[in-house]
């Protein structure tokens, strides 16, 4: 038995809670470091890192969830550990005032919770929409879920802003413990019963977890779309810290209209992630190789214009839109792709491939940021501003276009080539 379409929107809301408790820390808890308590933005930025960091435990909680047999406890398990790593980094705020070194060590302490908790309830999460979602509905199932949490970081981010002005330390603890407590409440009612009834019970071989892991390397399908998330969520992340600087320093955009910019792009991922789901699943329109390669090679010419318009002046907000669209499209269908592909090759390991993928996206988001912003700084040393934000742009439209010529060789398209699932790379 497969999931319903309810089914799918229950797991739909745990994705939600997922991103309305990361949004706390990654939105509200960071502006009140660096505002409200005066903190060098560095901070916040270093224990962001650490949370992707400690993500590379994903194939670890995969494969857990894939020996034990119970995804649920995980996903419940793991969003417990996520609402309290927020709750006790929203303490930590309160304690900076009055001690730096406790509020440092707590915010450690929290942000390796919060990684641990998006690892484990993440990870088994799309596990289960992997095995027992039908392939047909693998698309829409993508973008259900993750606009979802785009709705629960939407909805959280602005509600809490609304509801913490004037900001108290009191007030602080009290919005972020409802919205933690209803996350794992929520969670647990939405999630409940459903593996019950579309798992069927599997035999799993009881190795060691490097033999497990071994077991799924081993697969050359596997290792290759490791190399496209990687590469492919490098690309998607090293805009994220440069393209604003670049609207003001470049375009001369206001505050107020570079919010306004970033706003645009994530209504272009939102319409982008939804024609996928509606023309894929609905209307039957292309294959999912077909979207990723589109949504990559879109993405790519999209930079290259954003670049372009730096030298010859122009209109920014048709090409960031643009890119959102792009960037929307491919993300739901290597979402898509990443849960068909979880279900081909060794039975039994889906979890161990999602977190082997989850693990490669958790590095490319914080490696991309990090690479685009610094690239940007060290160019602008070198030459005019706009020649070294274009060439970051540039050097990220190769990256896609790179991803795209990856994914024909690894995503299955109708009546398409596939590679081998246990084929190796010549040499080994």
């Amino acid at each position: 038995m497969k999931l319903s379409w309810v089914q799918i929107i229950r797991l739909g809301l745990v994705q939600m809670c997922l991103g309305a408790v990361v949004v706390l820390t990654t939105s509200t808890l960071n502006r009140l470091m660096v505002v409200e308590l005066a903190l060098p933005a560095v901070l916040p930025g270093l224990l962001v890192a650490l949370h992707y960091g400690i993500q590379i435990t994903r194939p670890n909680w995969g494969f857990r969830s894939d020996t034990k047999g119970n995804r649920t406890a995980f996903i419940i398990g793991g969003m417990a550990a996520l609402a309290l790593g927020a709750f006790l980094a929203a303490v930590a705020v309160v304690l900076f005032p009055s001690g730096f070194g406790a509020g440092l060590a707590l915010s450690v302490l929290a942000y390796a919770l919060i990684g641990v908790g998006v690892g484990a309830s993440g990870t088994s999460l799309l596990a289960l929409l992997a095995t027992a979602t039908e392939p047909r509905r693998r698309a829409a199932a993508a973008t259900i879920t993750w606009l979802m949490m785009i709705l629960g970081i939407a909805v959280t981010a602005g509600t809490v802003g609304a509801l913490l002005d004037p900001y108290t330390p009191a007030l602080l603890l009290e919005i972020v413990g409802v919205v933690t407590a209803g996350a794992v409440v929520l969670t647990a009612l939405a999630v409940w019963g459903i593996e019950r009834r579309v798992v069927a019970e599997r035999p799993v071989e009881a190795l060691p977890f490097r033999a497990g892991m071994a077991e799924v390397w081993a697969e050359r399908k596997a290792r290759v779309f490791t190399l496209f998330i990687f590469l492919s969520m490098t690309a998607y992340f090293m805009q994220e810290l440069i393209l604003e600087p670049y609207a003001g320093l470049v375009f001369g955009f206001a505050p107020g209209a570079s919010t306004q910019l970033s706003g645009a792009q994530n209504g272009g991922v939102f319409v982008g992630m939804l024609l996928v789901g509606i023309a894929a699943t609905g209307l039957r329109i292309g294959s999912l190789r077909m979207w990723v390669m589109a949504g990559c090679m879109g993405s790519a010419l999209s930079l290259l214009a954003i670049a372009g318009l730096g030298q010859t002046g122009g209109a920014l907000m048709p090409a960031v839109v643009a890119l959102g669209f792009f960037n929307g499209m491919f993300a739901v269908a290597a979402i898509g792709t990443m849960m068909a592909l979880a279900g081909q090759g060794r039975d039994a390991r889906e979890g161990t491939r999602m977190g082997l993928w989850g693990a490669a996206q958790a590095l490319a988001a914080g490696f991309g940021g990090l690479v685009g912003a610094a690239a940007a700084d060290a160019l602008r040393l070198v030459m005019p501003v706009q020649d070294a934000f274009g060439a970051v742009f540039a050097a990220e439209a190769g990256l896609f276009v790179l991803s795209a010529l990856i994914a024909a060789r690894v995503v299955e398209g109708r009546g398409g080539r596939r590679l081998p699932d246990a084929q190796l790379i010549p040499g080994e």
